[in-house]
């Protein structure tokens, strides 16, 4: 669990508590290399409950997303932007469970919840990737549902295959890039000591309450990075859909309205759930703000949402199911044919 070091600089964290910028240089002491997590419950009777309800939880995430990559995929009628976008949100989702959840349920079975200092840098790296992306892909989709309402004889147009790729690009590497600079910030600080994170994954805001650094730079890039993302997103959607609203309202025939309105509901409901739950975590008073509180809303928008959005998209789409009767009749006829 922890590895002793000679003559390297290290503050002393009792020391560093009584007096916060103080830093003590020691011969001898000890450096974290792995970190234990407290999951999500404490309970131990809880453990194996727990274990079953997030594996059915995960299964239906892998399942309802690879299900959409793989219609969007082979589907010759859905190749339109919306499910190029769609395709990718499912990706996205996708790869923020996968992150988080195999190693969660390996947990709920053993007593030591252990997880090494660089998986742990690993396991953070990535969920960053995938929630700024996902953060980005919702803000594109609100732009294609724009583009799709308010300019329909242009939307073909505007948002060309070459515009497709281009904003899936950059919004992966921006992803990348966030993620870089983040989980870099929040690991160049000493770990001493204390190495048990109150989460059930590795996430900046509990690994920041173990340093026994000063966390000023890593605290302002987490407030910069989050701040820039929300925002911008969220400028985005409200701004694309105040058109779309507008554009709804000019439509005389209500048939017309309501044909318009079911085009966008998916993507209304899926932002609603997502910022949703974001802005709940984020603006609730100091007072009543806890880590367990984070935790519940983590185990929200890293678990529960990726399940719920390929639900969202296909209850509601009469392609995606139907898309879906035709793949699973050609499978059909195909093993009937063997």
């Amino acid at each position: 669990m922890f590895m002793d070091l000679d003559n390297s600089p290290q503050c002393n964290c009792g020391i560093q508590d009584e007096f916060p910028n103080s830093f003590m240089t020691p011969e001898n002491f000890t450096w974290v290399t792995e970190f234990i997590l407290t999951g999500v419950s404490g309970s131990p009777e809880l453990q194996i409950p727990l274990f079953f309800v997030f594996l059915v939880i995960y299964g239906l995430t892998l399942a309802g997303n690879l299900s959409i990559i793989t219609l969007t995929s082979v589907d010759s009628r859905l190749q339109t932007p919306m499910y190029f976008f769609l395709r990718h949100l499912a990706i996205v989702n996708l790869g923020n469970s996968t992150v988080i959840a195999p190693k969660m349920l390996i947990n709920f079975l053993v007593r030591k919840k252990t997880i090494s200092y660089y998986e742990c840098a690993t396991q953070l790296g990535g969920f960053l990737v995938f929630i700024v992306a996902e953060v980005s892909m919702l803000a594109v989709m609100a732009y294609d549902r724009y583009v799709a309402i308010c300019n329909p004889l242009l939307y073909m147009v505007v948002l060309s295959r070459q515009i497709c790729l281009l904003l899936v690009s950059l919004t992966y590497a921006y992803s990348f890039s966030t993620a870089i600079v983040t989980s870099s910030s929040v690991f160049s600080m000493s770990y001493c000591s204390s190495n048990v994170i109150n989460h059930f994954y590795c996430d900046t805001v509990p690994l920041l309450a173990l340093s026994c650094s000063d966390t000023y730079f890593p605290e302002t890039v987490i407030f910069v990075s989050a701040a820039t993302n929300l925002v911008c997103s969220m400028t985005i959607v409200l701004v694309s859909y105040f058109n779309i609203v507008l554009s709804i309202l000019r439509i005389r025939s209500s048939e017309g309205r309501k044909k318009a309105f079911s085009t966008c509901a998916s993507h209304m409901t899926a932002i609603t759930v997502f910022y949703g739950t974001l802005l709940s975590m984020y603006l609730q008073p100091r007072t009543s703000h806890s880590l367990n509180t984070d935790k519940m809303a983590s185990v929200f928008y890293t678990l529960v949402i990726p399940m719920l959005n390929p639900m969202i998209y296909s209850l509601r789409n009469k392609d995606v199911k139907a898309a879906l009767k035709r793949l699973l009749r050609n499978v059909f006829c195909s093993f009937k044919s063997m």
